[in-house]
């Protein structure tokens, strides 16, 4: 590891510990679910290092076990993760000046809570750079997929409340919320999101609810943005 990698991953460090700590509450019941299905702990840590997605790794287990088809079930996954491209226009602006591997592998391996972590850090981080950002997302997908790995080991041998460890993802979702409402764009991108997904939900429209509400509350945050930079 050359010198500019290690001083990026000192930068990153302190910035990841609270999700790569939170990703070790969800992941191991992540991998209980996976060991389920026939995950075995090295199948468990490449699918996390390689698909990376905590709700589609979830989904897969509960969808399988479901008796779902394999066909519908990654056709869900993949609609619920295009997401991740929402994540990428966020930080384009920011990453403009990166050399364009750095920028491939930071997309790569994005999530929503690193996508969270990474936008608050160019806004307020002097000097944030891709690869300081990229050194952040690999801290915590490292951690992901030792924890599914630990818990495809450890699931058969103790019995754990899954579904009540799974709410530890929604909660690194609010944290990373509570501390972005601040701005009336975010507060506005927030409100329309969560409006979305619960018009959605009433309309039998679980399968999409995710992505509309994403997008929905994408734009609302722009227009909310570009209505006070007018005004100002």
């Amino acid at each position: 590891m050359g010198p500019h990698a290690l001083s990026a991953l000192r930068r990153a460090l302190p910035h990841a510990m609270p999700v790569m700590f939170a990703y070790l509450a969800i992941g191991i019941p992540c991998g209980v679910l996976e060991a389920q299905i026939g995950f075995g702990a090295p199948l468990a840590f490449l699918c996390s290092v390689t698909f990376y997605s905590g709700a589609g790794q979830f989904m897969l287990p509960q969808m399988l076990l479901a008796g779902m088809p394999m066909a519908s079930t990654l056709a869900s996954i993949v609609l619920v993760s295009t997401r991740q491209m929402l994540y990428s226009a966020g930080v384009a602006p920011y990453v403009a000046e990166g050399a364009a591997p750095t920028n491939f592998l930071f997309a790569a391996t994005m999530t929503d809570e690193s996508f969270g972590v990474n936008l608050d850090c160019f806004a307020h981080e002097a000097g944030w750079s891709a690869r300081d950002a990229l050194a952040l997302n690999v801290c915590c997908m490292l951690s992901w997929a030792t924890a599914n790995a630990v818990g495809v080991v450890v699931g058969g041998l103790v019995s754990m409340p899954v579904t009540i460890m799974s709410f530890s993802m929604t909660s690194i979702f609010i944290c990373l919320m509570v501390g972005q409402l601040k701005a009336r764009p975010s507060r506005v991108a927030a409100l329309v999101s969560v409006g979305a997904v619960f018009a959605c939900k009433l309309l039998g429209l679980a399968g999409v609810a995710v992505l509309v509400g994403s997008v929905c509350g994408v734009l609302a945050g722009l227009l909310a943005q570009a209505r006070g930079e007018v005004r100002a």
